[in-house]
């Protein structure tokens, strides 16, 4: 090969690449281009929302819970942020699976004191609850079907911490109180034989 042809093919092929460079960049500058173009992803705010259903009267867990993102506009006032402490927290009513939480959803914190429990009671008639509000003290009576064995007093003067919404698959209501964990023991032990009914005490809130 003469040194003239072997010129001729270095010349060739550097034109080639010339133009192999040449369409990347063409390219990369209609990327960047259209990236400079397109219009910023909208702002969001992360809040608190329910993974799942959740009843009245719950104390939300981390698996209760999960981080949704919303547009700043769409975020309700009071809306609880990631990293909320929520373990002295009761809920006042049911929350719907992806429902954004709000302080409003939940009872002050000394609504259940220091050493008590949350515990929810199912009484059979639905109409007791609509006499009742948060803050009623009840006395906890359990009775069973039998003419022999007189209605006990389970518990004195508890204080109604939340009164969940019915929900029209379940019958009866449900009434959710703040007692000692002995105390909640022996309710539900009274609940697998027995019909818990209340008494609204003259101790009222």
């Amino acid at each position: 090969m003469t040194n003239r042809s072997l010129l001729r093919d270095l010349i060739r092929a550097a034109r080639w690449h010339r133009r192999l460079l040449a369409g990347a960049a063409a390219a990369a500058a209609v990327y960047f281009g259209l990236l400079a173009l397109s219009p910023a992803p909208p702002p969001t705010v992360k809040v608190l929302a329910a993974a799942r259903d959740l009843t009245g009267g719950a104390t939300p867990d981390r698996g209760d819970l999960r981080t949704v993102e919303l547009p700043p506009g769409a975020v309700p006032s009071g809306a609880l942020r990631p990293g909320s402490k929520l373990t002295d927290r009761v809920l006042s009513g049911p929350v719907r699976a992806g429902e954004p939480l709000t302080d409003a959803r939940f009872l002050a914190p000394p609504a259940v004191p220091a050493g008590s429990v949350a515990y929810p009671i199912r009484v059979d008639d639905a109409d007791i609850s609509t006499l009742l509000r948060v803050g009623d003290h009840l006395n906890l009576y359990g009775a069973t079907s039998t003419n022999a064995d007189a209605a006990r007093l389970l518990a004195n003067a508890v204080p109604v911490v939340a009164l969940p919404e019915p929900r029209s698959s379940t019958s009866g209501a449900l009434i959710v109180v703040a007692t000692a964990p002995e105390v909640a023991t022996r309710l539900a032990q009274a609940s697998t034989n027995s019909r818990i009914t209340v008494a609204l005490t003259p101790d009222t809130g």
